[in-house]
């Protein structure tokens, strides 16, 4: 073999290990459901919707989705069969099933009981539809405004965003009043944050916001709103005081939902970006998957959405998202594959790929020890670390893919690099 052909060799070798390596720990994303643009029930790809937004999942595993442009209300099975739950033609009326009317449904929740409420956005109003299909309107009238009140006393202005907390609470996004709003489970309204159009943290009505779209609410009663033309996440507490979450500050382009898992991180369909993002509960903002807008399955970044617009998070550690433009719901598997994604995130290595040496950075936590294996899981190197930043001599390693493993006081963090 002359040395032309194994410099070639290497260089493929290294190339493939590479794109393996960056791939073995992202985000695999699938389509669940949906094909072209339309109106269809069936399984899987042959189903069809037309600009879907907010999806949620019930306890029992069952998603549904407001199928905007259809105005209807779809639901899917954990099989991926889809059929419509409640919704027609676009207009108003109350009923069981197809009997009842929808004009562009946004938003959605979901409550312990499999009560589904939905942002009836061009109608004004939140509508809750019972397990059996039965649709009634909770709150709103056909008055496009502000009001504070009981059931269909109480005027929103088109509401986008919902969430429910475990005592049947449901919390509104009213986007057009760029407030955020509390419906009791008998049916009265008030107002908990916001008030004029603006950007101002504070508490209660003193708070500002810019056209809220998503809502999210964690399992201590802590609200997070996705405001959308302010392209920043906010926070509210149970007490009303209304923060910024900082690291969200110039990161995000419209984003239009989020939904929160049972550790406290936060997904955020990064609409414009045609991004699906991941704040920590250490406040590190990265990419689960998406890249340009388009429209491809695959793994991390080589996936592409179109205008996603809705995102929920299931109890297996897996991401649907209402990927609007392309009239589908997507499916990212392993988002939560990290068993503790806050102390993979305090361990960083660099360089990496690595040639003469690679260093370990500690972030608000201290390590022991430190092993490299090679694939076959074979230590062939082990030492003892107690500073915060700990260099390693790789230069004896042969090229090819390595795993570290650390040791520190909260678990142990492992990572692989790369060996140019």
């Amino acid at each position: 073999m002359n040395q032309i052909t194994k410099n070639n060799l290497n260089t493929i070798f290294f190339l493939l290990s590479y794109f393996y390596f960056l791939n073995t720990n992202a985000q695999t994303v699938t389509t669940f459901a949906g094909s072209t643009q339309g109106f269809v029930n069936g399984t899987g790809t042959a189903a069809q919707f037309w600009n879907p937004s907010g999806v949620v999942i019930a306890n029992d595993g069952t998603i549904y989705v407001a199928d905007t442009y259809n105005n209807r209300i779809r639901k899917i099975t954990t099989t991926g069969v889809v059929t419509t739950l409640a919704g027609s033609s676009q207009g108003f009326a109350d009923g069981t099933g197809t009997s009842a009317k929808f004009y562009s449904p946004e938003g959605l929740a979901v409550d312990i009981a499999g009560n589904v409420y939905v942002a009836d956005t061009f109608n004004n109003r939140i509508r809750k539809i019972t397990t059996a299909g039965v649709v009634t309107t909770l709150a709103g009238n056909a008055t496009q405004g502000f009001a504070d009140g009981t059931g269909t006393s109480a005027k929103f202005n088109w509401p986008q965003g919902l969430t429910v907390d475990a005592n049947g609470n449901v919390f509104v996004a009213d986007t057009g009043n760029v407030r955020i709003r509390k419906i009791t489970t008998a049916g009265v309204v008030t107002t908990i944050a916001g008030s004029s159009q603006g950007v101002a943290d504070g508490t209660g009505t003193s708070a500002q916001f810019d056209s809220p779209q998503g809502l999210a609410i964690n399992n201590i009663g802590t609200i997070f709103v996705a405001d959308t033309y302010n392209n920043r996440i906010r926070k509210i507490t149970d007490t009303g005081v209304v923060t910024t979450l900082a690291e969200s500050i110039g990161q995000f382009y419209y984003p239009h939902s989020l939904t929160v898992d049972s550790t406290g991180n936060l997904f955020v369909a990064d609409t414009e970006n045609n991004r699906i993002r991941i704040i920590t509960t250490s406040g590190v903002v990265t990419t689960l998957a998406g890249s340009t807008g388009g429209y491809a399955d695959g793994i991390g970044t080589l996936a592409q959405f179109n205008v996603p617009a809705g995102v929920f998070a299931d109890t297996a550690g897996n991401l649907f998202v209402s990927d609007s433009g392309n009239n589908r719901i997507r499916k990212i598997t392993n988002a939560l594959s990290a068993t503790n994604f806050q102390l993979e995130n305090q361990v960083s290595l660099y360089p990496n790929p690595a040639s003469t040496f690679i260093t370990i950075e500690l972030k608000d936590i201290t390590a022991s020890n430190v092993n490299i294996l090679d694939m076959n899981g074979r230590i062939i190197y082990s030492e003892n670390i107690i500073e915060n930043n700990t260099t390693i001599n790789t230069s004896n390693l042969e090229t090819g893919i390595y795993l570290i493993q650390i040791a520190t006081d909260k678990g142990t963090v492992s990572k692989k690099i790369l060996k140019r």
